[in-house]
């Protein structure tokens, strides 16, 4: 007699992935609280486990498909929440006259591009139209992270008394490319969901 393999059950809405997520979202708080204390070699730490559990919620995520509403909104959220959190700790630092690597207007372009995709997705997520990160949008995000832990090496380095010019000349050269490519994605998102939106038999609008 032939036995019947029992139906695959649905994910729960706290599943590993998302229990990844959450753990970043901690993990982000912490690390405010570092680039506050200027511990630079815990936050280059703590960064990498973040981004470590960033690389690891996707591949479960896709390995044992437990793909959900719910992390499709709650992981890009939690990035967005680290990499501009960490900006705006790090402008006081980085703004000095002193430093000069980093300033005001840099942060608003980095957060105002995130709340504008973020609120543009959330939009369009709730017309029903699947609207992920697309290539470029991985390529601004891994800018980001090389960025700030280049941030933190020289940070780390200058702390030590032991300063490399040529990581600050890193740092500044992913800063600034980080920049341009959120900018070249954040204008291509926007243009990608007026398209969207005008081809939409429900605009909603």
């Amino acid at each position: 007699m032939a036995t019947m393999t029992p139906p695959r059950q649905p994910a729960t809405v706290f599943n590993l992935p998302n229990q990844l997520t959450t753990s970043r979202l901690v993990l982000a708080v912490v690390l405010f609280g570092l680039i506050h204390l200027e511990s630079w070699a815990w936050c280059l730490v703590v960064f990498a486990l973040a981004a470590l559990t960033d690389w690891l919620d996707g591949y479960l995520a896709r390995l044992q498909g437990l793909t959900s509403s719910l992390g499709r909104i709650l992981d890009p959220l939690v990035d967005k929440v680290l990499m501009c959190g960490a900006f705006i700790f790090l402008l006081p630092v980085g703004s000095r006259p002193e430093a000069g690597w980093l300033s005001p207007w840099m942060v608003v372009l980095i957060v105002s591009r995130e709340f504008l995709i973020t609120g543009l997705r959330s939009y369009l997520e709730s017309l029903g139209v699947r609207f992920g990160a697309d290539r470029l949008g991985k390529v601004k995000m891994a800018l980001q992270c090389a960025a700030v832990i280049a941030i933190f090496l020289h940070l780390h380095t200058l702390h030590l008394h032991t300063p490399m010019d040529w990581l600050g000349w890193v740092r500044d050269g992913l800063i600034y490319a980080m920049l341009a490519v959120t900018l070249y994605s954040g204008v291509q998102y926007i243009t990608r969901g007026i398209l969207i939106l005008r081809n939409s038999p429900d605009k909603g609008m």
